[in-house]
């Protein structure tokens, strides 16, 4: 870690939103990761758990599609093992946002040094509250993309960085949404174009990992064809298949932590752009110092 913290209250260009996202990321990967792992790493487990199950119940049920019995049963375990990975889902990202968030807070307050204790303490402390956030955000969005789209990506851009908001503010989940609104209302276009490149830079990052997982399953359909078993879809899940979808997906997952690095930045971004309130630090920093 650089002896200089990145400072987060100021203003920021895409490039350089982008440039310091991954270098706060470079310069804090290894204690942020581990930070990450104490406090989601257990439900993290079980989502991956979870995953590589549902994966193998779906194997299952395209190999025996007309045994009713057995049918009945593998349906029952399908929607059981479909409950705990959301619900693990769910938690998962609840945790993940409060370990980074509350990361980044105690790196802020304490000038670029975390104290593990404050942010495993805050993480507890707003666990509920976020996973109120995270729910009702959930909910919003889905309602705004079944009404033709457009209204769900509107709502996406603000409820992006509403998790930061509750933490930075100690907001409550209403507040935080209404805030978060606020704060994208005259930037709307520029913080959607951040998110959007940010978020595709990801996907990219994201298909070198996926890449395994579609060649194994492009020469898995090419020898099924050749064999002339294509129809039976069972035929192309494994236990490679799995093995391999279980490892796409954990990495997929752990690079949500630059979507939620890049949100705090935006969200000083625009906090100082609306309030100015790093700027008033600096100079009532600077006044401290002048008397001293």
């Amino acid at each position: 870690m650089s002896n200089q913290p990145i400072e987060f209250r100021k203003q920021r260009e895409l490039g350089e939103l982008i440039t310091d996202t991954f270098k706060f990321l470079r310069e804090n990967f290894k204690p942020l990761l581990k930070v990450i792992f104490k406090v989601a790493g257990p439900v993290f487990l079980i989502l991956l758990l979870a995953i590589a199950y549902f994966s193998y119940l779906g194997m299952d049920l395209f190999e025996n599609p007309l045994l009713v019995d057995t049918a009945e049963v593998q349906v029952e375990l399908f929607l059981i093992s479909l409950f705990i990975l959301l619900s693990s889902l769910i938690a998962f990202y609840v945790l993940l946002y409060g370990s980074v968030l509350h990361y980044i807070k105690s790196y802020i307050e304490n000038a670029g040094v975390v104290n593990e204790t404050e942010v495993y303490q805050g993480v507890k402390n707003n666990f509920g509250r976020l996973l109120g956030l995270v729910l009702l955000t959930g909910i919003i969005t889905i309602i705004g993309l079944a009404l033709c789209i457009l209204p769900g990506i509107f709502v996406w851009v603000p409820l992006t960085i509403a998790p930061a908001v509750l933490i930075f503010r100690n907001n409550a989940v209403t507040n935080s949404i209404s805030d978060s609104f606020n704060l994208v209302k005259d930037n709307w276009w520029v913080t959607f174009f951040s998110l959007f490149v940010i978020t595709l830079l990801i996907y990219i990052i994201g298909m070198i990992f996926q890449f395994p997982l579609i060649v194994y399953v492009f020469v898995k359909t090419l020898t099924s064809v050749q064999e002339g078993s294509v129809a039976n879809p069972g035929d192309m899940v494994d236990w490679v298949y799995v093995t391999l979808n279980v490892l796409s997906s954990l990495f997929q997952y752990l690079l949500s932590v630059v979507i939620v690095v890049a949100a705090a930045f935006i969200y000083y971004d625009l906090d100082e752009k609306k309030n100015a309130t790093g700027s008033y630090e600096r100079i009532a920093g600077l006044g401290a110092s002048d008397k001293q």
